[in-house]
């Protein structure tokens, strides 16, 4: 009798014994092959998408402008930044067209946004002037309520009485929150400050719309405003036979202040002082 062993070969054996392994060249051509081909199709997608992207249906057609028109009318607004606008719904630079839209007289802020499938909404915010920017050697701009300095036409305002800023660039800020603080001091005197000037030295000088002027000196704002309210408190200490408008003040000394009035001469009478 014979006998004898007999092996079964599992089907995953027999699928190693019947498929021979390729060599590494082989496979990295195969793997290679595979990436060029994926890539080849990423490419075909990008193309075709490329190419619908920019089909006539997608051009801007309408673009719907509202927020701030007080100083520019749509037809303005559209003549001023259209011409700037590129590209149509897809690829059009938002941020561009921000600015285009920005450049218009008077505009602040724009907002641009898409809407589908062939519009732009624009919100403006236009900027309200609240000063004159004086610069002696060009043309005068404007401030608005940020204290930023802007480019427009002063001829365009309406307000005759808007006050004037002139000082070092880059002070706008710091010069429209002191013309408010001391506007409200000066209030109570119902004087109306017309001219707020910073030298190159950082010191203050107001002027008003009934001819007087102050010298207020240098120091951070609070010095500033706390020597004006001694002023304040004090200048209606002046003797009786001066009781007359003031036409100048000089608040730069140490202990005290000078003061010019309309019409009274300089050399007060014996045993009375103008210095307060």
């Amino acid at each position: 009798m014979t006998t004898g062993t007999t092996f079964i070969r599992s089907p995953a054996a027999r699928q190693a014994v019947a498929e021979p392994v390729l060599p590494d060249d082989v496979r990295w051509m195969h793997h290679t092959s595979n990436l060029l081909f994926a890539l080849a199709g990423v490419l075909l997608a990008a193309m075709a998408l490329l190419w619908w992207v920019r089909q006539p249906v997608f051009a801007l057609r309408s673009i719907r402008i509202d927020g701030d028109m007080t100083r520019n009318s749509v037809a303005t607004i559209r003549v001023n930044a259209l011409p700037q606008l590129r590209g149509n719904f897809f690829s059009t630079d938002l941020q561009a067209d921000q600015r285009a839209f920005e450049s218009v007289p008077w505009v602040r802020h724009a907002v641009v946004q898409r809407v589908w499938p062939d519009r732009l909404a624009v919100r403006l915010e236009e900027h309200r002037a609240v000063a004159v920017w004086i610069r002696p050697d060009s043309n005068d701009r404007l401030v608005n309520t940020q204290g930023e300095v802007f480019e427009a036409n002063v001829g365009d305002v309406e307000d005759d009485n808007l006050p004037e800023l002139e000082g070092p660039e880059g002070s706008s800020v710091a010069m429209l929150d002191m013309l408010a603080r001391l506007q409200a001091l000066f209030v109570r005197r119902e004087w109306h400050i017309d001219a707020l000037r910073l030298s190159s030295r950082l010191s203050w000088r107001v002027e008003f719309d009934n001819g007087a002027a102050i010298e207020l000196g240098r120091g951070s704002d609070d010095e500033v405003i706390a020597r004006t309210r001694r002023f304040i408190a004090t200048v209606g200490q002046v003797p009786q036979p001066y009781r007359r408008p003031i036409e100048y003040a000089d608040l730069r000394h140490r202990d005290g202040y000078a003061l010019r009035l309309q019409g009274v001469t300089t050399t007060p009478p014996p045993g009375t002082d103008n210095r307060h």
